[in-house]
């Protein structure tokens, strides 16, 4: 009764299910380990006492900013330069600004500092200078901003004196030296409190955000469509062996699909047939006249 499983047609469609469904669960299985990876990073995030707290180091030594470093106090020495304002950041549900100064170091290159905060537009509200002379600023170190951070403008156009996003990358083209690939934010406020501190934020990848819940979505996904490949096979078989013991048992002449098809050709050549050789009568009718 299952012969027909070796036919031509057959082998194909089951070569199909054969690659389709070890597919399916090779990235049902992915899926499940990226969301797996992700909720371990969290938990150990979670375990980790606050970056904050720890013992402050020399910028050079937390560099390159990773999980580990990201929100590590972060010493630098220099004097202040070129002043921007980053716009568009809320802050305590209230719309404002960045007032950012970059710290030139001894060796030359810049350090972006978040002094702090300023509510209102960019622009216009008065914002208190930077220290003169050299300082040493103590802030927690953040990794350079991207597209997808929080608050970021990418649109451009901004007025001069501006800046969208907080990276070397954006600030290559308005300064003449070196940037870090990083940044800090003052945690506490500067003289006069004119200035709130910004808070760090924790690194990115770090937390169960959307993605991680769109690898377990995803997983489910791809077992489901295993599963109905497999469905879907063993119901083509089922009717399949069910055709073949129907025309054993005589309940359907063997051949009759066949035929039919035959007397459906033959139905649709008949129909061209006639379409193509004009009735006697018009014939006739044509000749007359």
């Amino acid at each position: 009764m299952y012969r027909f499983l070796l036919t031509p047609r057959w082998w194909g469609i089951n070569l199909f299910v054969v690659l389709a469904i070890p597919f399916c669960v090779f990235m049902g299985t992915w899926q499940l380990g990226r969301f797996e990876d992700r909720v371990q990073s969290h938990e150990q995030a979670t375990r980790q006492p606050d970056p904050s707290t720890r013992a402050a180091k020399p910028l050079d030594e937390l560099l390159p900013v990773d999980k580990v470093t990201s929100g590590r106090p972060a010493i630098a020495t220099g004097t202040y330069a070129d002043q921007f304002l980053v716009p568009g950041r809320e802050l305590d549900e209230r719309r404002g600004f960045y007032v950012l100064s970059l710290l030139r170091t001894e060796g030359g290159k810049a350090l972006p500092v978040v002094r702090g905060w300023l509510p209102g537009t960019a622009g216009s509200v008065p914002v208190p200078a930077a220290p003169q002379g050299e300082v040493t600023v103590t802030g927690d170190l953040q990794a350079s901003e991207n597209i997808h951070s929080d608050g970021v403008d990418t649109r451009g156009g901004l007025p001069a004196g501006q800046l969208g996003m907080i990276s070397a990358a954006s600030l290559v083209n308005l300064v003449d030296y070196d940037v870090y690939d990083a940044w800090v934010t003052l945690p506490e406020a500067e003289a006069g409190g004119a200035l709130k501190p910004v808070p760090a934020a924790a690194p990115q990848g770090s937390g169960l955000d959307l993605k991680a819940f769109q690898n377990l979505g995803y997983t489910g996904e791809w077992f489901v469509f295993a599963g109905f490949v497999l469905f879907m096979w063993f119901r083509l078989v089922r009717r399949e062996a069910e055709a073949v013991r129907d025309v054993a048992l005589g309940l359907v002449p063997e051949g009759e699909e066949a035929q039919e098809g035959e007397k459906a050709d033959a139905g649709v050549a008949g129909a061209e047939g006639a379409t193509a050789v004009p009735a006697p009568e018009t014939t006739k009718a044509a000749q007359g006249s």
